[in-house]
C-alpha cells in the first residue's frame, strides 16, 4: 500500500497584483523522497516554498503538508514542516547555543543542556556552541539552522538553495544529513539552481517555468547533463 503524500498540491495558484505567479501547479512528496524544483528565477519555486511553510496564502487550489491544509490549518502545518530560507536567519550576535535556546524556547522545544548540545553536536558545531554567530562561515549558518530541526524532529523539509554558497565540506555534511532524514522516512521539497550537489539526494526532478509544472519525472540514472538538456529544453517552452 502506498503511503500518503506528505506534500500534496493540486491546481495551486498564486498572484500577486495582476501577476500570476503560480498557475495551476500539482505536485506531489510521498514519505521517504526527495523532489528538487528546478526553475528560472521568478518561476515560483520560493512562492511555492512560502505557501507550504504557510508565509503566504494561495490565491486558489489546494495545499496540504502531512495531512494537514496549509490555508485552514495553519498552525498544524507549521508545526510539522521545517523551512530552511535563502538566508539563514539567525542571530548573528548571539552565540551557536544563544541562538538555539532562542528557537527552541520560542517553539515549545526541548531546551535543557542535553537537548541543546545534542542537537549542536548532531550538526557539528558543538565545539563552536559559544562562539558569536557573526564570525560564522555561510556553511556553519545554516548547519545551525538545521539544528532547530533536529531539536523539532518535522516530517517535511522545505529546502531554498540549501547548498548555495557553502564549502565542499559543509556541502558533503548537508547530503549526508538530508540522505539520513529521507531514509528515516521524512520528505524533502527543495529548491535549487544546481545541476550537480544539489541534486545528489533527489529522486525525482520538477522543473517550474511560467508558473506550471513543465516537467515532474524520476531522477534515475539521469546525469547532470541530462538534467541541464531537460531544464534547457522546458524551462524555454515554459517561460
Amino acid at each position: 500500500m502506498t503511503a500518503d503524500p506528505s506534500i500534496h498540491v493540486i491546481g495551486l495558484g498564486k498572484a500577486f497584483g495582476g501577476h500570476l505567479v503560480l498557475d495551476d501547479v500539482s505536485l506531489d512528496v510521498r514519505p521517504g523522497e526527495a523532489v528538487a524544483l528546478l526553475g528560472p528565477n521568478g518561476a515560483g519555486k520560493s512562492t511555492l516554498l512560502r505557501i507550504l511553510a504557510t508565509l503566504l496564502r494561495a490565491s486558489r487550489g489546494t495545499a496540504r503538508v502531512a495531512g494537514y491544509d496549509c490555508s485552514r490549518q495553519p498552525e498544524s502545518v507549521r508545526a510539522r514542516v521545517g523551512l530552511l530560507a535563502h538566508g539563514a536567519w539567525v542571530y548573528e550576535d548571539l552565540t551557536a547555543l544563544e541562538n538555539l535556546k532562542f528557537w527552541a524556547t520560542l517553539g515549545g522545544l526541548p531546551n535543557g543542556p542535553e537537548a541543546l548540545g545534542g542537537a549542536l553536536a548532531a550538526v557539528e558545531l558543538d565545539r563552536v556552541a559559544d562562539e558569536r554567530v557573526r564570525t560564522f562561515s555561510l556553511g556553519m549558518k545554516r548547519r545551525l539552522a538545521l539544528a532547530r530541526f533536529v531539536l523539532a524532529r518535522p516530517p517535511v523539509l522545505l529546502l531554498d538553495e540549501p547548498f548555495a554558497g557553502i564549502d565542499q565540506r559543509a556541502g558533503k555534511w548537508l547530503d549526508e544529513h538530508l540522505g539520513a532524514f529521507k531514509a528515516a522516512g521524512g520528505a524533502i521539497l527543495m529548491a535549487t539552481h544546481s545541476f550537480g550537489r544539489g541534486l545528489g539526494v533527489a529522486d525525482r526532478i520538477a522543473i517550474l517555468a511560467g508558473g506550471r509544472v513543465a516537467l515532474d519525472t524520476p531522477l534515475g540514472a539521469l546525469a547532470p547533463d541530462d538534467v541541464r538538456r531537460l531544464y534547457d529544453l522546458h524551462a524555454e517552452d515554459g517561460a
